[in-house]
């Protein structure tokens, strides 16, 4: 899973991995509050991947990630 700061990075970074990178299932982009918040500007985006259509590895991820503002969250 991948943590965005918002919505547009996130959609853009799911694009780059199936149009660059290779995933073969769309991401799902999803919205998350963050813990205790009722401030919708306080939300971050998800993209969360399944890992048997991926073959990017985990540094990549976070590399990727770090360079839309992100991270690479592990479950």
């Amino acid at each position: 899973m991948l943590v965005l700061p918002d919505r547009d990075s996130a959609e853009e970074l799911a694009t780059a991995l199936v149009e660059d990178h290779g995933i073969t299932q769309e991401p799902q982009i999803l919205r998350e509050a963050l813990a205790g918040e009722d401030d919708a500007e306080d939300a971050q985006w998800l993209v969360v991947l399944d890992a048997s259509a991926s073959t990017i590895d985990a540094q990549a991820l976070q590399d990727l990630a770090r360079s839309y503002e992100g991270w690479l969250e592990h479950d």
